[in-house]
């Protein structure tokens, strides 16, 4: 039965290890949170029986994990990088990486909850009941929060995008 259990777990990794990345920018901070992660969620002997319970549950505290991790690098004024360092290994694709340095720096400009929850209805495909799970609200606020944050993420990404006119007479 354990082994059932950290199986389950274990099929999450690679979903935690997307998330935890896409909130640190670091692929070794992002490893360290997924690690501290599971170190807890295994410590607990009482695990979510459901699989979407079970997804939901992990990233709830993976994001509190990163949370007090984050206020604890505030206190002692600490600041996290805005860009990780790319891949040497992979070929380049500088137009590709462009959009994606922008969409990132968009997405930084906007709330932790609106944040959040676009990266775990977007990227991490969480049903809106299993965000608001994760995020303890409920899912009605869910919907109006992840409007406002499409809406404001595409605001900010046609900003960067619009074209710099002059006037000239």
């Amino acid at each position: 039965m354990a082994r059932d259990a950290d199986a389950r777990i274990e099929a999450q990794i690679p979903g935690l290890r997307r998330y935890a990345f896409a909130l640190v920018r670091d692929r070794d901070r992002a490893d360290d949170l997924v690690q501290d992660c599971l170190e807890r969620a295994l410590s607990h002997a009482r695990r979510p029986v459901d699989e979407e319970d079970l997804r939901a549950w992990l990233f709830t505290i993976l994001r509190n994990l990163h949370i007090s991790a984050w206020r604890s690098a505030r206190r002692r004024g600490e600041t996290a990088p805005l860009d990780a360092e790319t891949d040497p290994g992979q070929p380049a694709d500088q137009e590709r990486a462009l959009v994606a340095r922008d969409a990132l720096g968009a997405l930084d400009q906007l709330p932790e909850e609106q944040q959040s929850l676009l990266l775990l209805i977007a990227v991490e495909d969480l049903s809106y009941d299993g965000a608001a799970r994760v995020l303890g609200i409920p899912v009605g606020t869910v919907m109006s929060r992840l409007s406002r944050a499409r809406r404001r993420l595409r605001a900010l990404m046609d900003r960067e995008h619009a074209p710099l006119l002059r006037r000239v007479k």
